[in-house]
């Protein structure tokens, strides 16, 4: 590693995505609340601050030298059974998919929603759950790395208010980014890689804004709930038994064999 983790570091990482996201969609002149209305709004309002943030992360997470730690777990949690809450979240995204009316959705619209699925699973996970997490793990317990990655996550959700969403329909999103993360947390845990989250995070995303195009509903739509209070509880079960500190936190491999 080029630089050693630090909870600083992390978090100018997030503060810089969260930078360029917004000063990106701001300029773009379209309201987040408009951007399903259209494949284009989505392009212009989303898409393409995206792609930015994606070139941004991966030379900074390059020069760190953070790649392999940022997307790797060096061992996998023991408490498998937590993937109950990744995998409410999994059932509850095949539910929007089926509540979708497809007929009703634009290809053009699907082609951006899947862009979009894409390029907010890898940015928006390297940032928290990546580069963010791993700056956090040479500072603080586990835990708090969890808990602190989570809420950054969910704040993340926060510039919404300044793109055009009012504070009442941001507060309860940030809530359940938060919870979100855990479950996204669990995931990388349970299956020892980033990848996992950033496919189903980019899914989530994807379906929701199709099913919301289509003016669905999904009659699995209470299991996001499910999975997110779930994960509330069983995060610690799953960072209990990680050893992923790296730097003056990482463990005395002599000290673990005695």
């Amino acid at each position: 590693m080029r630089v050693r983790p630090r909870a600083w570091v992390g978090l100018a990482v997030w503060v810089l995505y969260g930078v360029v996201v917004v000063v990106l969609q701001k300029s773009s002149g379209v309201p987040y609340t408009d951007f399903g209305d259209s494949p284009s709004n989505l392009w212009r309002g989303a898409v393409v601050s995206l792609v930015v943030g994606a070139a941004v992360l991966a030379v900074v997470t390059t020069w760190l030298g953070w790649w392999r730690p940022a997307l790797h777990e060096r061992r996998t949690t023991k408490a498998k059974w937590t993937v109950i809450a990744p995998g409410l979240l999994a059932v509850a995204v095949i539910g929007n998919l089926a509540g979708t009316t497809w007929s009703a959705v634009s290809l053009d619209f699907v082609l951006a929603a899947l862009a979009l699925g894409v390029f907010v699973g890898f940015t928006e996970e390297l940032t928290t759950r990546g580069v963010l997490l791993v700056g956090l793990r040479g500072s603080v317990a586990e835990v708090w790395a969890v808990l602190i990655s989570s809420l950054c996550f969910g704040l993340m959700h926060g510039i919404n208010i300044f793109l055009g969403q009012s504070v009442a329909a941001t507060v309860p999103q940030i809530g359940q980014a938060f919870l979100h993360g855990l479950t996204f947390y669990i995931l990388r845990r349970v299956i020892g890689s980033l990848i996992g989250a950033m496919v189903l995070h980019g899914a989530w995303d994807f379906s929701v804004f199709s099913l919301e195009q289509a003016g669905g509903s999904s009659p699995l739509a209470v299991l996001a709930i499910v999975a997110g209070v779930l994960a509330l509880i069983f995060f610690w079960f799953a960072a209990r038994d990680a050893h992923e500190a790296v730097g003056d936190r990482a463990p005395d491999p002599a000290a673990a064999k005695a």
